[in-house]
């Protein structure tokens, strides 16, 4: 008896979606547009997390030193840093490497190149590399070349200058949009959500309306208010449905169209991301459909109940 009443109760949620029409399109559009927005929230915030760790990866501390610094004294500040417990390698460049690195990444650039032939001397000092064993970490290094240690006080006359204020600042931008997004994504997925509520609502309070005398005979014959208000509630559900099969499909399509053509701007493949975490992706977009469905369907036929 249970399941013949589950099976009349989604049919009955069927019909009345199929009943509507052109405004349960309407209200499958709207939805769908809510989806599509938290979807591509998610993947936008992908994006912007992967180039974050990406930088992470890449970014170190470079300290450059003037031209007249003895190698003796860059070597003992290199085994210095190599001690600091935040340290994961300090690789050192040579004048002879700096001046070779530079001749390379200008290569196809005649007059630099001749530019720098006509001085005779090498204008380059010797550098080195920090890495640290986490990104948060290098603040602390940053403090011992900088700050007011007797690293930073000995070593002072011979470092030129430092590059990882630059670094930092794309990585905090990059961190700021995150959150930007994070912030202003959850507005726009509010606003949205309530837009879909309401035509949701105003849809479902249609068909109550059409299904009045349905309802007053079923009454009648002393149905329940579980059951009288199920087949509303599964309609509003289809339409939370409905709108994550499309939303998931027009994700699935897209990306793997753009995809691989973004790969090499975005460091990953759309797609392979889609699909690698279409469970969570997927399972979300499905779990808010459902939930505007199901809340706008029980806003609509409670007012209905009470009457």
């Amino acid at each position: 008896m249970f399941w013949i009443n589950v099976k009349r109760v989604i049919k009955g949620g069927w019909t009345n979606f199929k009943r509507n029409g052109l405004v349960s399109s309407a209200a499958v559009l709207v939805t769908t547009i809510t989806l599509a927005t938290v979807m591509g929230l998610f993947m936008f915030r992908a994006v912007l997390t992967n180039a974050i760790t990406t930088l992470e990866h890449k970014v170190d501390i470079a300290v450059f030193f003037s031209v007249t610094a003895p190698e003796d004294q860059i070597l003992q500040l290199k085994s210095i840093l190599e001690q600091l417990p935040e340290v994961g390698s300090v690789e050192y460049l040579s004048a002879d490497d700096e001046v070779l690195a530079f001749r390379t990444r200008h290569q196809d650039d005649y007059l630099t190149i001749q530019a720098l032939d006509e001085l005779g001397d090498n204008p380059f000092g010797g550098s080195i590399r920090i890495q640290a064993k986490d990104s948060s970490q290098y603040e602390a290094i940053k403090e011992v070349l900088e700050g007011d240690t007797q690293v930073a006080r000995e070593y002072a006359p011979i470092i030129e200058r430092t590059n990882y204020t630059q670094n930092k600042a794309v990585i905090d931008r990059l961190s700021h949009l995150v959150d930007m997004t994070r912030k202003y994504g959850f507005g726009s997925i509010l606003l949205l959500s309530i837009v879909s509520m309401i035509v949701m609502y105003t849809t479902i309070r249609l068909t109550i309306y059409m299904s009045r005398e349905e309802i007053s005979v079923m009454r009648l014959v002393g149905a329940s208010d579980r059951f009288v208000r199920a087949p509303f509630i599964v309609e509003g559900m289809l339409y939370g449905i409905f709108a994550w099969v499309v939303t998931t499909l027009i994700f699935l399509i897209g990306t793997y169209i753009v995809g691989s053509h973004l790969e090499g701007i975005l460091g990953f493949n759309l797609f392979s991301y889609m699909t690698s975490h279409l469970f969570f992706l997927s399972g979300s977009v499905l779990l808010i459909g459902l939930f505007l469905g199901t809340i706008s369907s029980m806003i609509a036929i409670r007012r209905y109940l009470k009457g």
